[in-house]
This record gives C-alpha cells, sequence and structure tokens, in this order.
C-alpha cells in the first residue's frame, strides 16, 4: 500500500526484549501464522485488490501502520483480501469511499488497543517459550480469542440492533419508539436524542502521585469494573474511558440519572475508591463510529468539572425531563460561566428517598 513520494518509510522496531534483532525469528514466526508469509509490495498489493495506490496508502495509514518502501514486500494475500472487502463493501452502499478511511481509523482505534492487551498478557508465555513453542502457543490460543471476540462482538450487534433499528410493533398508544428516538441524519452517521455522562474520580492527578504502579492499577480496575457494572445495570453503554473518567450514554434522563446516583452510592461504601462526581446532560448527540459528538456531550463535560466530590450535576433540558418523576430531587443553581458557556445552568440531583436496594 503506497505512501506519497514525500513520506520517509519507517522501520518496524524490534520486539521488546529482541534488541539488534536477536530472537526475531520468534516473532517472525508468529506473524506468518497470523498474517501469511510477506509477499506483494504496495504497489503490488494496490493492483491485486482492484484499487488507487494513494486509496490504498490512506487505508494504510488509518490502520495506524508504518510507511514501507517501494520495494519492500511487506505485504500478505490477507491484506489483499481485507483492500477487496472494503471495495465490497463500498458497492454495496454499506460504506462510502470517503467513509472507509474513518471506518479503517475507528477499527485501528478499538482493535489497536485490544491487540496490545492481549499480547501483554501472553508475552511472558509466547517469549519464554520462543521458536516452535511460540507457534504452538499461536495455534492453540488464536482460535480461543477469535471465538470469543466473534462471540462478544456479534452480542454487542445484537443489543444495538434492539436500541437502533426500528421496531415492527409499534408501542401501546402510537408513542415514540425511544430506542430509535432519531432526530435529523448527518450522512450516514445518526444523529440521537440521548442522555450524556461523564463520570470521574476527584483529586485523581494528586493520588497517583503516592500510589506505585500495581496500586493504582488496582484502583482504575475498580473504578472501571464499578463504573460499567452500574451503567450495564441501568441500560446505559459505554462510550470510552479516560484515564480516571468515564464516557456513558443512555436512551433516557431517567436511566442516566439512576445510573449517576447508583455510582455515587456504590462509591460512598466502597473504600478502595476516591469519592466520584457526574455530569449529565440530555439533547442531541452525533453518533460516529462508536463515539459521540456534540454541544450535548461538552455540556456534561462541564457539569462534571463543576460538580463537587460525591454529587451529579444535570443540565436544564435533562433536568426537565426528570421533573414529573417522583423518584429525583432537583435544585437549580445559579448560572456560571464556563468555557464555551456564558450562563450554564446547573441542576443538583440527588434520589427522592433513600437509593433502592
Amino acid at each position: 500500500m503506497s505512501t506519497p513520494s514525500g513520506d520517509q518509510p519507517a522501520t518496524e522496531p524490534a520486539p521488546s526484549g529482541e534488541p539488534g534483532g536477536d530472537g526475531r525469528a520468534g516473532y517472525e514466526s508468529v506473524e506468518s501464522l497470523l498474517l501469511g508469509p510477506r509477499t506483494w509490495t504496495r504497489s503490488e498489493v494496490a493492483h491485486l485488490a482492484g484499487v488507487g495506490t494513494e486509496h490504498a496508502a490512506r487505508i494504510w495509514r488509518a490502520l495506524g501502520f508504518p510507511a514501507v518502501a517501494d520495494e519492500d514486500p511487506a505485504f500478505t494475500d490477507a491484506d489483499v483480501e481485507a483492500l477487496r472487502a472494503g471495495e465490497r463493501l463500498i458497492h454495496a452502499g454499506v460504506i462510502t469511499a470517503e467513509s472507509e478511511t474513518m471506518m479503517a481509523r475507528a477499527l485501528a482505534h478499538h482493535l489497536s488497543r485490544l491487540a496490545e492487551w492481549q499480547v501483554h498478557t501472553l508475552a511472558s508465555q509466547i517469549t519464554a517459550e520462543g521458536g516452535d513453542r511460540a507457534e504452538e502457543s499461536v495455534l492453540t490460543l488464536l482460535p480461543e480469542l477469535e471465538l470469543l471476540q466473534r462471540h462478544v462482538w456479534r452480542r454487542h450487534l445484537a443489543a444495538h440492533a434492539a436500541r437502533t433499528l426500528p421496531r415492527e410493533d409499534k408501542p401501546e398508544g402510537g408513542g415514540e419508539d425511544t430506542r430509535s428516538s432519531q432526530a435529523k441524519g448527518a450522512g450516514a452517521f445518526p444523529v440521537l436524542r440521548r442522555a450524556v455522562g461523564f463520570t470521574d474520580m476527584v483529586g485523581y492527578t494528586r493520588m497517583t502521585r503516592g500510589l506505585d504502579g500495581p496500586e493504582l492499577a488496582r484502583m482504575i480496575d475498580r473504578f472501571e469494573e464499578l463504573t460499567t457494572s452500574v451503567i450495564a445495570e441501568g441500560r446505559g453503554r459505554v462510550v470510552k474511558t479516560i484515564g480516571d473518567e468515564v464516557l456513558f450514554v443512555a436512551d433516557t434522563a431517567d436511566d442516566a440519572a439512576g445510573i449517576a446516583l447508583e455510582i455515587a452510592s456504590r462509591t460512598e461504601a466502597d473504600p478502595a475508591l476516591p469519592r466520584l462526581r457526574t455530569g449529565l446532560a440530555h439533547g442531541a448527540v452525533l453518533n460516529r463510529f462508536g463515539d459521540v459528538y456534540g454541544s450535548t456531550v461538552n455540556t456534561a463535560a462541564r457539569l462534571t468539572a463543576l460538580a463537587r466530590p460525591g454529587t451529579t450535576l444535570v443540565d436544564t433540558e435533562l433536568a426537565a425531563e426528570l421533573a414529573h418523576l417522583a423518584d429525583y430531587t432537583l435544585k437549580a443553581l445559579r448560572p456560571v460561566s464556563v468555557r464555551g458557556y456564558k450562563r450554564l445552568r446547573p441542576v443538583l440531583l440527588r434520589p427522592a428517598v433513600e437509593r433502592r436496594g
């Protein structure tokens, strides 16, 4: 897959613990098992896939891989098939030529993190065994990993389809199906009315200075375990975690409020965690390749920064969605000026009674 002529070829670093290429044979044998032998140059792989060299170069860069020299046979039959698959999706109308590059970036972003975790998890075993034993490990473990990933992927496909695709049976009374409550379209990317939440750990930067690596890892693991469990139980969806912060969405304001208050309640009872705070906003959200964008997301982030430890702040639109529900109390606070908002009107959210067990 070619790159513009001004690009300088990048040399792939030797795997960790193999300076100067020592032990590289084990790495190359594992790569060959995963991808097949390196056979084609960047112009050949584009020709075989039936795409232009610049098009192939854009996809290669979007996937996050370094440039290679013109004469370097760096590509495999699997690379050819992947490019052909992209073309078939374009011809079927599933994606456009423009969105193919965005799709490649999204896949690379998510799958590279998964691959890094998997390699680190298995590295000690594979590195210790080396050579033929490394090949044996890959041959044994790869099908298991692929089976697990395929199952989880299909499970999430089904869950997203249930939330997004219109139902054949309309809800009783002819009301709106909130699972497909779509506002305006934005090309191929839907704009949906959703509740958005940010939850972060208060004083995270200060705490990290006093923790060693294992202690910090345990705290982050506990934070992610608690927040993701509550979000799933509350019918929300984790968009991403960013260090000390988790971004989530929910179909309704009620679901988002329940999630935020349950997170606060469980955190109070967990001595392994610092205090958490949450900001919630409701409105139009652009959903693009698994991430969310728009002023609703920005408002939730600003509210999180304003919230005191152990509290939840919401915007006025989400508060209006909750006003008729007996489960919550809402207290409007004085307007504040924050970056991007001259008069942001936070509303303090509390449970009306003790949280249900």
